[in-house]
């Protein structure tokens, strides 16, 4: 997909709705952003893969997959990518009601959430082609959705204790798969990073990344072989493949495809990256 920033039609009438959207966006790879001033309405930016850097309120905070950052109004803060490439989807809100439905999933301050990526993830791109279809009654599309997102939101914030909880227990997983990412790992090594079954870890898993551990890891892959290929330009597909793990060249391009839906001879092209 390629990157988009599509302002919503926002005028007299639409401002006197309970919430209503002013931008909807996505980036393949965001850039660096400061903002000395802030930016005039709220922001949410989900994550989708690499990893970036929200500096806001004297906080330096990491943000990736399975993160979420929000944003007040007027308040200075910066953002940028610490993994490339940093893709991730955004909207930008106002309204009477904005603040109070924030203020129910008890987010009260600038600053960054686990979420459920999948959940939300949907109404965001619901509203990409809301902004992409020109309909005559976008504002109010907008509104209905971003109102039904703003309160799925809530609902995963206020049953966030026992999510973190959770989360605690993957951990020790994910921090050993990012550092175990160049060679070959199973499921049942994977669980014994943590002393639990493959089976639970299989559910916590899908609870709160949404995916199964090994999809998890394949996709980790992807995503630093991406950034390799910033990085390491000079280097050929199958030695990227062999420092994320994959052994055969053909599968890393097959796993490559799956993942982004082109070869990474195409993805090298389309980067200008020889």
């Amino acid at each position: 997909m390629e990157s988009k920033y599509i302002f919503g039609k926002v005028d007299d009438q639409i401002t006197q709705l309970p919430v209503y959207v002013t931008t909807v966006g996505y980036w393949d790879h965001q850039e660096e952003m400061v903002r000395t001033e802030g930016f005039p309405d709220f922001q949410y930016h989900q994550i989708i893969s690499g990893e970036g850097e929200l500096l806001v309120d004297g906080r330096r905070i990491k943000v990736g997959p399975g993160s979420a950052f929000i944003l007040y109004p007027g308040v200075p803060h910066t953002y940028r990518p610490l993994r490339a490439p940093w893709e991730l989807v955004w909207v930008s809100f106002n309204g009477r009601e904005a603040e109070r439905m924030l203020a129910y999933g008890g987010i009260q301050a600038s600053g960054e959430r686990q979420v459920n990526g999948e959940v939300l993830l949907s109404k965001l791109w619901g509203m990409l082609a809301i902004a992409e279809s020109r309909q005559e009654a976008q504002g109010i599309e907008f509104s209905k959705l971003l109102y039904s997102f703003l309160l799925d939101l809530s609902q995963q914030l206020t049953n966030s204790g026992t999510l973190d909880r959770q989360l605690d227990r993957l951990a020790p997983v994910l921090s050993y798969i990012e550092a175990n990412i160049h060679r070959p790992l199973s499921l049942q090594e994977l669980a014994d990073t943590a002393m639990i079954t493959p089976q639970y870890l299989c559910l916590l898993f899908k609870k709160i990344l949404n995916m199964r551990p090994m999809v998890y890891v394949n996709q980790e892959r992807i995503n630093l072989s991406k950034a390799l290929m910033f990085r390491e330009s000079g280097k050929r597909i199958q030695e990227i493949g062999q420092m994320v793990g994959f052994d055969h060249p053909s599968y890393f391009s097959a796993q490559f495809k799956r993942y982004t839906g082109m070869s990474p001879e195409q993805f090298k092209q389309l980067h200008g990256l020889k």
